[in-house]
């Protein structure tokens, strides 16, 4: 059996390292699948170099908070470069992580961001003695009023961060420093791997992502256009443009970019939810109904799509089935106001039944 077989990964922001498309052929090969973002199918989150140089800490901090949360597994870049065989295996450690917040008197929290971020030399415990030592200069950067992130940023100037071991670190101008005889110097020098020319694919995807949460649809729209030129069999793009075409008003190319997304990716549930919402928008009922069954099929406990197929289905005069659904939707959901409606639905056609 595969390694990966079962992980469906997604990436926040964009690698730093190689392009996405290189990753993606290489989870491939291990059995797994590499998306564009995060859905309901997705595993493993891979936190990218290029948000951490972009994001605010605070928001880096909700996102994975957020994940971890919905029961993904959080990896750095490192950590996943190392997991698909795209770099080393980290040194051997023998350190705790109750152990290495307690002697180094770094905040639990902050060795978790900063482990994420790559600024130790392994991503996950048990940590090496290098990583310990790592951790007490951390820690008396954030004294001098350094937060993990404007740490881990300057750890990615170096490369490489058991090479700051040996090295005197001081804090000024919201960075790290090395005081060095002549003085201070900056950390100089990113480690980076050429895998092969190409278009800047990740760099554009973000673009269309920014537009899009401005609002700015049709702008988001030619750019995830471009993405497909580039790569026609990016499920996320696709989908991405449909909902851009979507907020413009234009159902019929939307319904095919949804389609287009499906068909990439068999997994993909929310294209076949936001294909059926479509044909429930343009009085499609019969067509919005199958797809939200097509979604049902592809995730049992999807329970968006069960709610919005059991009002379909009421509202086709079809009580059976909307009982039938409505009572699939109340094992996924007992405390919310929709489960208190499909409750009055159940109750409803018990009486309509008598």
């Amino acid at each position: 059996m595969k390694p990966l077989a079962g992980h469906t990964f997604g990436i926040v922001g964009a690698l730093g390292a190689f392009p996405r498309r290189l990753a993606a052929r290489e989870v491939e090969r291990l059995g797994g699948s590499l998306r564009r973002g995060v859905g309901r199918g997705t595993t493993d989150v891979v936190v990218g170099r290029r948000w951490l140089a972009t994001g605010t800490a605070a928001a880096i901090e909700a996102r994975v908070a957020a994940e971890r949360a919905a029961g993904r597994r959080v990896l750095g870049e490192g950590g996943f470069r190392r997991l698909i065989g795209a770099a080393r295996a980290a040194p051997e450690g023998g350190i705790a992580r109750t152990a290495l917040v307690e002697q180094s008197r770094l905040g639990a929290a902050a060795v978790d961001l900063l482990a994420l971020a790559d600024a130790f030399e392994r991503d996950e415990e048990p940590f090496s003695f290098r990583d310990l030592i790592l951790a007490k200069k951390y820690a008396g950067l954030i004294a001098e009023g350094l937060d993990w992130l404007a740490i881990a940023r300057s750890v990615h100037r170096l490369g490489a961060a058991g090479g700051l071991t040996a090295k005197a670190l001081h804090a000024g101008d919201g960075r790290v420093w090395l005081r060095e005889r002549e003085g201070l110097s900056e950390i100089d020098g990113q480690l980076r791997m050429d895998l092969g020319p190409g278009p800047d694919l990740d760099a554009l995807f973000e673009a269309a992502e920014t537009a899009e949460a401005a609002g700015e649809f049709e702008a988001a729209g030619r750019l995830y256009g471009r993405c497909l030129d580039a790569d026609p069999g990016d499920a996320v793009a696709a989908f991405n443009r449909g909902n851009c075409l979507r907020a413009l008003g234009r159902f019929g190319p939307a319904a095919q970019d949804y389609v287009r997304a499906a068909k990439r990716d068999a997994g993909f549930v929310e294209a076949w939810f936001n294909l059926a919402g479509l044909m429930a928008e343009a009085g499609h009922a019969a067509a919005a109904r199958r797809h939200y069954a097509r979604a049902i099929a592809t995730d049992p406990g999807y329970g968006d799509a069960v709610y919005n197929l059991a009002s379909l289905e009421f509202a086709a005069g079809e009580l059976a089935a909307a009982r039938r659904w409505w009572e699939r939707y109340l094992e996924l959901d007992r405390d919310s106001e929709w489960a208190r409606t499909a409750e009055r639905g159940v109750r409803y056609v018990a009486l309509q039944g008598k």
